[in-house]
């Protein structure tokens, strides 16, 4: 799977922005797709993920009641709608995808997962 990440930006705080994240090459079926940023000099940390069988999903607390995501069969797409963003949000946004057979247990554990986009960044201004 090849995994294409877009939507990212330069916003003012308390604004929103869609990520979208695409695969080729097969579909996401089958596999648990997850988000993860990395801030400048910090470590890559878990964001969000959904299961692409029934749309169960799973956030961190930091963006749980402001981030959502959902998932488009026909265009094999995750969006990770990102609302009331803060200046902490900024980081390079990176999607992910794991086989859900995996388990639901290693969703936040970014070595667990299979196949990387190439990310993209989101800056929040104050």
């Amino acid at each position: 799977v090849q995994l294409q990440a877009s939507g990212g930006g330069t916003v003012q705080a308390g604004a929103s922005l869609r990520l979208s994240c695409a695969a080729s090459g097969r579909t996401f079926s089958g596999h648990t797709v997850g988000w993860f940023r990395q801030a400048p000099g910090k470590e890559r940390d878990f964001v969000a993920a959904i299961r692409w069988r029934d749309e169960l999903t799973y956030y961190a607390d930091s963006v749980k009641g402001r981030f959502t995501l959902s998932r488009d069969n026909a265009r094999n797409s995750v969006y990770l709608q990102m609302n009331s963003l803060k200046p902490e949000d900024t980081a390079v946004y990176y999607c992910g995808a794991i086989e859900s057979r995996a388990g639901w247990s290693v969703i936040t554990y970014q070595n667990r997962y299979n196949y990387w986009g190439q990310g993209t960044e989101v800056t929040v201004s104050s």
